[in-house]
């Protein structure tokens, strides 16, 4: 979803809150991907998938309760987390929306136990600045990688880098966070 810039009419960024995504979130969470998906940035992702793993994704709002950027966790292994489908709406970016998000999603990690975060990004400064490194594809023992291969999810095969996968993942980078 790509919003004209209204920055003179936007609210300050401390109003901005974090919550769980509900189902009715959904179809706003794909027009706000799409774009990026047409531009081979994030994976697309059928509507089934979404609502599926509704409970991964978090929304930002503004101070009037308005989607303005959503992110997900989605939890690969014992200790191993990716940040998913990490989205702003245009008019939002700079105001500390991916920031607010990317804090709940470690938050949501900790909680669950994860030790690790790692994400396949072209947005490298971003993840740096949160403290994330680029790092080799090992992220995972062979016995692990052996497991995650029979994975149907495709977020999966872009991890594993299978070759499937190849044309969304020319040019990004593989980040980690230990937290």
């Amino acid at each position: 979803m790509t919003t004209p810039d209204v920055s003179a009419a936007r609210p300050a960024t401390g109003s901005i809150t974090v919550r769980r995504a509900r189902t009715s979130d959904v179809p706003w969470i794909q027009r706000l991907v799409e774009p990026l998906v047409q531009q081979r940035i994030l994976l697309g992702k059928d509507s089934v998938v979404f609502y599926e793993a509704v409970q991964e994704f978090r929304i930002a709002v503004d101070a009037d309760q308005t989607p303005i950027g959503c992110g997900a966790l989605h939890v690969f292994w014992e200790d191993l987390g990716e940040v998913r489908t990490l989205a702003v709406d245009q008019a939002w970016l700079g105001r500390g929306v991916g920031h607010a998000l990317l804090n709940a999603i470690e938050q949501d990690a900790r909680d669950l136990g994860l030790s690790r975060l790692f994400c396949l990004t072209f947005e490298v400064p971003f993840f740096e600045r949160h403290g994330f490194i680029a790092s080799p594809l090992s992220l995972v023992d062979p016995e692990v990688y052996a497991e995650l291969v029979r994975s149907p999810d495709e977020g999966v095969a872009e991890f594993l880098d299978l070759a499937r996968v190849k044309p969304n993942t020319l040019g990004n980078t593989r980040m980690l966070k230990h937290l």
